[in-house]
């Protein structure tokens, strides 16, 4: 038997965002449970951060059928947690998982067919102990299947009453409109998108943005510390039990080529108060077509700080120039 409570105050800890022209509100900062919260992590750190993150007004809680490691872990573990300490409260979480890279062998595992989409969707729900997620995803463009096919699924997730919502994530410019007209017309529309987007990443300023917005399409955006680029975990160099020391996701070259560019950023994130990574989410949640961005945290202590970013949101035309002149044509 839980003893968890959740904060009283939670709801004036945090501000909410509209999900494009839907009814949907996501708090301005979401967590991702895409690294720490495997079956290789320390299961009672898990539980505190999400319980952290609940008391700090973070209602949604983004998963995928693949994250962990290993694989599926991470939704296991949430569904513990949520079984234990948060299903009282389950009308005021948003959930969210995906369906899209590898999760099992054979030619269903993974991609965008209707068979592996469906599936992997009674996979998650099984895993996380619910009846429904609050937001599915094909968490990729599939080239090689009709989109048709893949957004019907989506659409008959909604209709099946396994998901309340739909989102697409990764897709380019021009699938992500196709996938949005197909979606209209089969009476589910898609609310929301997920793009990768940081300081260092700026490709969905090509279009993708624009775009979203004129559609009413939401946007929440993952990987906004770019692998742990912009924090100050490299600001001395590459620590040896860091992501590029082991060339996780992230290569020891990036970082030495962007080192210098870190410290500058780091420099003018400290002239106005804030850590990097502070600086680098209060710089995504300045634009308004970004509904929320997704963080992630290895304590509660990394949690709190990220979340401390909205204390300031504010930038300056000099910030913003200067931000842009130091990251510079790299982009």
């Amino acid at each position: 038997m839980s003893n968890y409570t959740p904060e009283f105050h939670r709801y004036d800890k945090m501000s909410y965002r509209r999900v494009g022209k839907s009814g949907l509100k996501l708090p301005a900062l979401s967590l991702g449970l895409w690294h720490n919260f495997g079956d290789v992590d320390d299961f009672s750190n898990v539980r505190k951060m999400l319980q952290k993150a609940f008391d700090s007004g973070i209602t949604h809680f983004d998963l995928a059928n693949n994250y962990g490691p290993s694989p599926g872990s991470a939704e296991s573990n949430f569904g513990k947690i949520m079984k234990q300490d948060l299903q009282p409260w389950r009308d005021e979480i948003v959930i969210s998982t995906k369906a899209g890279y590898s999760m099992w062998p054979g030619p269903y595992g993974e991609w965008g067919s209707r068979k592996s989409l469906l599936a992997s969707l009674d996979q998650s729900l099984k895993r996380m102990q619910l009846e429904y997620v609050d937001i599915f995803y094909s968490h990729r463009f599939d080239p090689e299947t009709p989109l048709e096919e893949t957004m019907t699924a989506l659409a008959d997730s909604v209709k099946s009453g396994k998901a309340l919502y739909v989102g697409i994530s990764n897709y380019p410019v021009e699938a992500t409109k196709k996938a949005v007209e197909i979606l209209m017309k089969l009476g589910t529309p898609c609310v929301i998108h997920q793009p990768r987007y940081s300081l260092l990443e700026r490709e969905p300023e090509n279009g993708l943005l624009e775009l979203l917005e004129n559609k009413g399409i939401g946007c929440i955006v993952y990987s906004p510390l770019a692998q742990g680029l912009l924090t100050d975990r490299y600001l001395n160099g590459i620590p040896a039990d860091s992501r590029a020391a082991r060339e996780v996701f992230l290569k020891k070259e990036k970082v030495e080529q962007l080192h210098s560019k870190i410290r500058a950023l780091n420099t003018i994130a400290q002239n106005r108060g804030q850590s990097l990574a502070q600086m680098a989410l209060s710089w995504l949640l300045k634009d308004e077509r970004v509904t929320s961005v997704l963080i992630g945290a290895s304590s509660v202590e990394q949690l709190q700080n990220n979340i401390n970013c909205l204390k300031n949101l504010e930038f300056t035309a000099e910030d913003l120039e200067l931000i842009d002149t130091t990251i510079g044509k790299l982009l």
